[in-house]
């Protein structure tokens, strides 16, 4: 994860459009092709890395520590780490995430009735299946 550097235009622009609107702030930390499929994954309880990357097999451990790393410092998710050994580290949604499962449905029938504007299928996602993201279906004509 390479870091902005302090006193770069992008960093500016960034700052300058989170002070003028709070949606770009959202939409800035929930980011990143993983964020919401590891939210949703989280939507039920707590879990370790390797379940996560059980339930999210298509994400190298790389990508998924990188994406944890940065949920954790934008207040996604808490990381709990047990006095144990081995010790053991627990992954779970923040009370602020816990806020936005209303919107994650109102988001999915967005993206779908946005595919359908764009003559692509519907697809079924976490917010229609008790938390399990499904793949689209490739088999409909």
């Amino acid at each position: 994860m390479t870091k902005i550097k302090e006193r770069s235009t992008n960093k500016a622009n960034r700052e300058k459009l989170y002070d003028f609107c709070a949606a770009m702030y959202a939409l800035d930390i929930l980011a990143g092709r993983w964020k919401l499929y590891i939210l949703y994954k989280l939507e039920h309880g707590s879990l370790r890395f390797n379940e996560l990357k059980q339930l999210i097999p298509d994400i190298t451990e790389r990508m998924l520590t990188v994406q944890l790393k940065e949920m954790e410092r934008d207040g996604l998710i808490i990381r709990k780490v047990y006095a144990e050994v081995p010790p053991r580290v627990e992954y779970q949604l923040t009370d602020s995430s816990v806020n936005l499962m209303p919107f994650w449905a109102q988001l999915e029938k967005w993206g779908n009735a946005h595919r359908v504007l764009q003559g692509k299928l519907p697809v079924e996602c976490p917010a229609d299946q008790a938390g399990v993201l499904a793949s689209p279906d490739t088999s409909a004509g």
